[in-house]
């Protein structure tokens, strides 16, 4: 038998292991010497050590009279302090479910916002696109071939910009003085 050395003494899940171990090597011992023949005094003496030995293992892991109310109040210290810590965790569950509650609903009235907004673009972008092919229809019925005489057609260079006694209009200055 060999525990590892912790602070306190030895680790007692180890002692409890090996404890539990020989308890059952002990009932099986026991029970094989109970069978045994043979009246000897040596085989009483095995049977006596057995149970003996049986019996110390089960006080030493059973509570004593004495411990019974100490395991009771500590049981329910541990009960009170579980209780407890159960209704902070289940507090704590229902802020988290309200808090998500919350984001989901925010989250909603955003997208709802979004797709409203979206929704207004693309009928402002159909009503433009409606009004540029209405343009461009009312367009392409007056196109003008490009032989057509118009009225800039008929007058001659030296007139263009100039008034009707020969000056320069108010857009041409300087141009007749260069001339």
């Amino acid at each position: 038998m060999r525990f590892s050395v912790v602070e306190t003494g030895y680790d007692q899940r180890q002692v409890d292991s090996c404890l539990d171990e020989l308890g059952i090597r002990l009932v099986r011992l026991a029970a094989r010497a109970e069978s045994a023949p043979g009246e000897s005094r040596e085989w009483d003496q095995v049977r006596q050590e057995a149970g003996f030995l049986c019996d110390f293992l089960r006080r030493r892991t059973a509570p004593g009279e004495g411990d019974v109310e100490a395991v009771r109040a500590g049981v329910s210290a541990v009960e009170r302090e579980a209780g407890e810590l159960l209704a902070l965790a289940r507090g704590e569950l229902e802020a988290a479910r309200e808090e998500a509650r919350r984001v989901r609903e925010q989250a909603y009235a955003e997208a709802v916002r979004t797709r409203r907004d979206v929704e207004a673009a693309l009928l402002t972008r159909r009503r433009r696109a409606a009004q540029v092919e209405e343009i461009l229809a009312g367009a392409r019925a007056e196109t003008v071939p490009a032989d057509t005489p118009t009225a800039a057609a008929g007058v001659p260079a030296t007139r263009v910009g100039a008034g009707a006694s020969g000056e320069p209009g108010p857009g041409c200055a300087g141009r007749g003085a260069a001339a």
